[in-house]
């Protein structure tokens, strides 16, 4: 395999990356030394997974030419137009080899399968993947265990073992560890469940949702009241009001964003292998449904390389497609499964998840809007025939190979005399940061920004925009650099006159699309989707709870099969959401305070904050002169030490900073999101070191009090560089490091 990478590197042409993909492969998928250096360049990692993929040929035909299918397979991903996802990128012909995203895992009603499902997770977790578990199965808090003749403590307390386990193993990996938490609607600690993360300190590790079913969903509608019934006997336990669950659902996803719904009997009337088991879980972003032990593998299309003359290629489409339905079935075989019942369950499904990204970037190119009529019907068009495609590819494929193994008992058997290589073959999956290194939009979300502002690991900060609407704006002669500016500070496109209205009508961001449209638009791609759809429908914080129920119920009614939202400024990490207007001086001597070091009075004001961090409690004192913040103490809890000492130089600074007339928001954005013990962080504002901390208290005691605009993207600091993050897809990104929350 080295040699036909060799040779791969030495007859092609290095990939063109940007910068921003460039700082996310050097930091998490080009394989390093010891030191910590990349060792290799993005055309070696390319040539290093098209080879370990292609290799699967020999397999079936030992004569198989697997140097000309590596050559194919490193064209498609140097050219961007396919990427898989990305423990295939990291670890494809590399010692570890495994490659797939995402796992469920059975979690019985006992002390042995729980913890056996703990030590699993581990296992998974430390090679890269994410999992998705059902509580369903453990009894109810209270209820009666006759092994110990003791009591239950209930599935949330055991999620929280889940939940530890996790924060301890992903300190240190490539990827972080992240889980889906399932419980069905009919579990009698529900309302625990959904209330769980109110606590924004539990669970940290976990994305939510609640397993609703049909019985529920009309129990709902008529306004009647439904069962709970305890797992261990089957027996019902009481009763609720279904509207009353349903508000309280709706109330928790207004609030924090989570827990978000699974409709598991639409899941389940999908479920090509019913002989087989039921499906109870997703993986962590909710679009792929799986048997207990089962993996699958994910990949995209990008959308935005699939436009010719303004219409879609789909003759390269089309070519695309089947290459990549023969990539990703060759990556059920090469893999390297965690454990012997996942390797035994995923081959005998052979499922893979081919999805896409770019979509928001095709739509720009043909000039449609986002949410229009148009626009869905051309969702419509465009999965259906990559599903279309995808089948085709995969029954060619089981021509030479043969069918999945449990083809005989699945709703593919007899249907027209054709065998199937793959149980399932479409997903659209999280894109974060796989669309980072193809330089396009985001699965199918709509683009969150067309201009904002990025930080490089220096602390330098690079004005970011949308190449396809810089090229419409130079080629239109709108373009100017005050504009941009004005986009990336957050203010709204429509509003900006001196824009075409053409231009204005096209280039629609997340918050100009009603939530109404964002759902239409996951319901026109799930309906040529095998398995689900990963998308978020984003709420201004001025948003109703009614509201958000109503999309909840839209989402149930137009054959969605789950749905997380989210509602600007509803967690806490989001101390970022607002900057603070700079007021021009009014005054000939405000002005000359604003550029020289101001002397300090002998009287001055302030407040103190105490902020919980990994190193005790840190008093920050915050003091005001006329002009504005003029200085900063800090007092550790614990007297003495590094951090003690460093708190104080780091007050001094600050200090000093603000004394020199540079902007308040300045320390705030080159603070917040340092990291240092804990990547959950500390107490109710998630604090996540001392600097982290300063950054919370100086936010908190100036922007209740001051003029504040919309920061470009609300969603809060990331943890590890400190830049901005989104909410999409169910997920959280950072769009400058590739940090996402959900691995």
């Amino acid at each position: 395999m080295e040699q036909t990478t060799e040779q791969i590197v030495t007859r092609t042409q290095p990939p063109q990356f940007t910068d921003n993909a460039m700082t996310v492969l050097e930091r998490r998928y080009l394989k390093k030394s010891e030191e910590g250096e990349p060792v290799e360049t993005p055309q070696v990692m390319l040539a290093r997974v098209a080879s370990a993929v292609a290799q699967a040929d020999k397999t079936y035909d030992p004569k198989a030419d697997t140097e000309a299918l590596a050559t194919e397979y490193y064209d498609m991903m140097a050219a961007k137009r396919f990427l898989p996802n990305s423990p295939t990128l990291m670890n494809a012909g590399r010692d570890l080899g495994q490659l797939s995203a995402c796992f469920v895992l059975p979690v019985g009603d006992s002390m042995e399968s729980i913890f056996e499902a703990v030590k699993n997770t581990a296992l998974i977790h430390k090679s890269g993947g994410g999992t998705g578990f059902s509580f369903s199965s453990i009894r109810p808090y209270n209820d009666v265990v006759k092994s110990t003749n003791g009591i239950s403590s209930g599935p949330i307390s055991f999620m929280e073992v889940f939940d530890c386990a996790t924060e301890k193993i992903k300190q240190g990996g490539t990827r972080r560890g992240a889980n889906m938490g399932m419980l069905r609607v009919d579990h009698p600690d529900i309302e625990e469940f959904i209330g769980a993360k109110s606590d924004k300190k539990m669970l940290t590790n976990f994305n939510l949702s609640v397993a609703i079913t049909e019985t529920f969903m009309e129990a709902v509608h008529a306004d009647q009241e439904y069962a709970l019934i305890n797992p261990r006997d089957q027996r019902v336990t009481k009763k609720l009001s279904a509207r009353s669950v349903y508000e309280q659902i709706v109330q928790a996803a207004w609030s924090t964003g989570e827990p978000g719904v699974v409709f598991i009997d639409r899941m389940n009337r999908d479920n090509p292998t019913p002989s087989v088991g039921e499906i109870e879980a997703t993986n962590p972003c909710g679009e792929q449904p799986l048997l207990p032990y089962e993996s699958c593998n994910l990949g995209s299309v990008n959308l935005a390389k699939m436009v010719k003359d303004a219409d879609v290629n789909w003759a390269l489409l089309g070519e695309t497609v089947k290459s990549a339905v023969h990539f990703l079935d060759n990556v059920v075989d090469i893999n390297r499964y965690p454990l012997e019942q996942i390797r035994e369950m995923t081959q005998s499904n052979r499922k893979i998840g081919l999805g896409v990204m770019g979509w928001a970037d095709m739509l720009f190119v043909m000039g449609i809007p986002y949410g229009s009529a148009e626009s869905l019907a051309l969702a419509g068009d465009v999965m259906s025939f990559v599903e279309k495609e995808a089948l085709e590819a995969s029954r060619e494929l089981a021509e030479i190979r043969g069918a999945f193994p449990n083809f005989t008992g699945s709703i593919y058997n007899g249907k027209d005399g054709r065998k199937v290589r793959n149980a399932t073959r479409t997903t659209i999956a999280p894109t974060g940061t796989i669309s980072i290194l193809a330089a396009c939009s985001s699965g199918i979300e709509p683009l969150f920004s067309l201009a904002f502002v990025r930080r490089v690991m220096d602390g330098t900060e690079m004005l970011e925009i949308n190449p396809i609407f810089e090229k419409v704006a130079r080629e239109k002669g709108f373009y100017s650099a005050d504009l941009m500016n004005r986009l990336a500070r957050g203010e709204p496109l429509h509003d900006m006159e001196e824009v075409p209205k053409e231009v204005r009508d096209v280039f629609v961001t997340a918050h100009d699309i009603s939530p109404d449209k964002h759902i239409q638009m996951q319901s026109a791609f799930q309906s040529h989707t095998n398995n689900a759809v990963s998308k978020t429908v984003n709420f201004p914080e001025e948003a109703t709870v009614d509201e958000v129920g109503e999309v909840f119920w839209l989402a149930y009614k137009s054959g969605c099969k789950g749905v997380t939202i989210y509602r600007d400024n509803s967690r806490d990490e989001q101390v970022l959401s607002t900057t603070k207007v700079v007021e021009k001086p009014q005054t000939q001597e405000h002005a000359e305070l604003a550029a020289q070091k101001r002397d300090r009075p002998k009287v001055l004001g302030g407040k103190t904050y105490q902020m919980r961090t990994g190193c005790g409690p840190l008093y920050i004192t915050i003091n005001e002169d006329d002009a504005g913040l003029f200085e900063v103490f800090t007092t550790m809890g614990k007297a003495g030490g590094c951090a003690s000492s460093q708190c104080e130089a780091l007050g001094r600074l600050v200090s000093l900073i603000w004394r020199s007339g540079i902007d308040v928001d300045q320390v705030v954005r080159n603070l917040r999101g340092i990291s240092c013990h804990k990547p959950a962080g500390y107490g109710q504002n998630r604090v996540l070191s001392c600097a982290d901390a300063l950054a919370v208290a100086v936010h908190s005691h100036y922007s209740p009090n001051r003029e504040v605009e919309k920061h470009f993207n609300p969603a809060g600091a990331c943890p590890e560089c400190g830049d901005a993050v989104e909410h999409e897809e169910g997920c959280l990104l950072c769009r400058s490091c590739g940090f996402s929350e959900c691995g």
